[in-house]
């Protein structure tokens, strides 16, 4: 299943090598660039129009974040997908992402309650038997602008790089979670937790989400 990614904030990408990280990112975790696959540093310069030292930088970069892997005198290559990583990846976001939650709760501005408020009523205005790609789609925005919310920069990119592991393993078996429209949905209480500054409430509400959506997942692997 093709997925849909959704990039972090602009802010993040100030420089030709956060473009091409970026972009290199998205191609992996569509599945653009196979697992397994050789990463051809010619080919990416000339695909999204970028210098060899961006795209070197870049490579390095994801190969940091267990996403490309280095091969002295073969290459880089697409790093392959393991379903095994996702428990720990389970753990590590459920006590994060639960983090996140609490913080976008105690430190929303008005602006971020507007954006959550909109969202909100996206969620009641889903329609009946939405596809796996808007659900997907959907739950990354939710995601991210909690993440936004909780205004600490260092915790939101740590988040979307764990975010995105998840979602190359999530492809693998997302056509076999009956639940995933309820799995989205059970967001509208969290964001409204969010919304109004429950801070303890917003945090037991994304660790349930985390730990029960991520064990539906491992089940159907």
């Amino acid at each position: 299943m093709a997925i849909p990614l959704l990039q972090p904030s602009a802010e993040f990408a100030t420089s030709q090598s956060d473009r091409a990280y970026f972009a290199i990112r998205a191609m992996i975790v569509r599945a653009e660039l196979a697992p397994g696959s050789l990463l051809s540093e010619a080919e990416l310069m000339e695909q999204l129009g970028l210098g060899r030292t961006p795209i070197r930088e870049a490579l390095r970069t994801l190969a940091n974040e267990n996403l490309v892997d280095v091969y002295p005198r073969r290459g880089m290559f697409v790093a392959g997908i393991d379903t095994r990583d996702l428990a720990a990846l389970g753990e590590v976001r459920g006590e994060l992402e639960s983090f996140a939650a609490r913080l976008a709760a105690q430190r929303s501005k008005p602006e971020d309650q507007a954006a959550t408020e909109q969202l909100i009523a996206e969620l009641d205005q889903l329609g009946t038997a939405p596809t796996p790609h808007v659900l997907l789609e959907m739950d990354q925005r939710m995601h991210h602008q909690i993440y936004r919310c909780a205004h600490n920069a260092f915790l939101e990119r740590t988040l979307d790089q764990y975010f995105v592991h998840a979602l190359r393993i999530w492809a693998l078996a997302l056509h076999n979670i009956p639940d995933l429209e309820f799995a989205v949905l059970e967001h509208r209480e969290l964001l409204s937790a969010v919304r109004d500054g429950n801070a303890e409430l917003a945090a037991q509400l994304m660790f349930a989400h985390v730990d029960g959506f991520e064990s539906s997942i491992r089940k159907s692997l």
